[in-house]
């Protein structure tokens, strides 16, 4: 072999281990922030999601007392923007620092030109694969020994892989009454997990939820999703309950607001939380209720997935850091997804989390480590 091939063999190696391990999209990844170590370190982090409603919705108290009122008394990211509509990609976003061209709610297992159900849109040019072969949060939570899991309301069983599920009272077989929609999901568009033995262990219901907080066995990192009658999504048909229907803005968000309450309080009332050990809650949502196409930090505004989702919220609850702190910085999923990689002193950033040059950053001000004798 010459020389050259020698180095152009080394570099395309080097370019697999970049992907492999969560290196950025652009040719070399960012230098380290110093805000980065500015970070509290967390034993554990709750990220609950919401869907589809703005920030002024949320954050008016007449609407949303319970969230509005952790929003005063905890932390607040004022600037805080989804990456895309439909939700889908968000979640993957969140989780693999890129919407990796998704720009619809198709089934995790799509692919171009497949003809399975949920996959309404593959046969369209340009249709991205919905399997995603790149490197998540939890891979690099188990590369650094730490455990994560998806609790998923009404969940059919642990390690499902349905698509849709629903309460067989209003079921009528379609996403307009569906409770469970894996498009929530976010970790099952990754190929490592729709092919993980122990899947079972880390795609949950709401009862392993329940039972992870009663006995201390809560992972490092949960991503928490209600159903999408109690995330504010709503749903459509004969025997959806009033308060569900999608029709019925103000309702839907009362009874997303109880349930976010109660989950809140849920998570305050473990050991987890009562330790000395720190722990935060973020409570945000998928993308905004329009169409709008507001976004900053790492979105590109010409490009079909990846060009802003709207204004949304962003709280920050922790159990012995900032209290009454509003942060007007600009955010997004992917600034979300580099804080929780600092948290956990994970040292590369994937993806558009890594895009200093455009914006990304930590949420230093609402993550900021603790003072001493906390």
């Amino acid at each position: 072999m010459t020389a050259a091939a020698t180095g152009a063999r080394a570099a395309g190696l080097a370019g697999l281990a970049t992907l492999l391990l969560g290196g950025v999209s652009g040719p070399a990844a960012a230098a380290p922030l110093a805000a980065d170590g500015q970070v509290g370190r967390y034993a554990h982090v709750v990220v609950i999601v919401d869907e589809n409603k703005n920030y002024e919705q949320i954050l008016d108290p007449a609407a949303a007392p319970e969230i509005s009122a952790l929003a005063r008394t905890y932390g607040l990211a004022t600037h805080f923007y989804a990456e895309v509509h439909p939700s889908e990609a968000n979640y993957v976003a969140l989780l693999g620092g890129d919407t990796f061209g998704i720009h619809d709610d198709d089934a995790y297992y799509c692919d171009p030109g497949s003809q399975r159900p949920f996959c309404d849109g593959a046969g369209a040019p340009g249709y991205a694969d919905h399997t995603v072969k790149a490197p998540h949060l939890g891979d690099q939570l188990r590369a650094k020994g730490l455990d994560w899991k998806g609790y998923y309301e009404s969940l059919p069983e642990p390690g499902s892989d349905a698509v849709v599920a629903s309460d067989p009272a209003f079921d009528n077989g379609t996403r307009k009454t569906a409770l469970y929609a894996s498009k929530h999901s976010g970790f099952m568009n990754f190929a490592d997990v729709q092919s993980d033995p122990a899947r079972a262990n880390r795609i949950v219901g709401f009862g392993q939820l329940k039972q992870d907080l009663d006995t201390g066995r809560l992972p490092a990192f949960a991503l928490v999703v209600p159903n999408q009658c109690n995330d504010m999504h709503g749903l459509h048909g004969s025997g959806v309950p009033t308060d569900c229907d999608g029709l019925n803005v103000a309702a839907l968000i009362r009874r997303g607001d109880a349930a976010n309450g109660a989950l809140v309080r849920q998570l305050m009332a473990s050991a987890a939380w009562r330790s000395r050990e720190n722990m935060a809650i973020v409570l945000t949502f998928d993308e905004g209720s329009g169409k709008t196409r507001e976004g900053c930090c790492g979105v590109t505004p010409d490009a079909p997935s990846n060009f802003g989702g709207g204004h949304i919220p962003a709280i920050v609850i922790t159990n012995h850091g900032p209290r009454g702190v509003q942060d007007d910085a600009p955010y997004s999923h992917y600034s979300l997804l580099r804080t929780l990689e600092d948290t956990f002193d994970i040292g590369e950033h994937l993806r558009h989390a890594d895009d200093t040059a455009a914006g990304v950053a930590p949420m230093v001000k609402l993550f900021a480590a603790p003072p001493a004798g906390r």
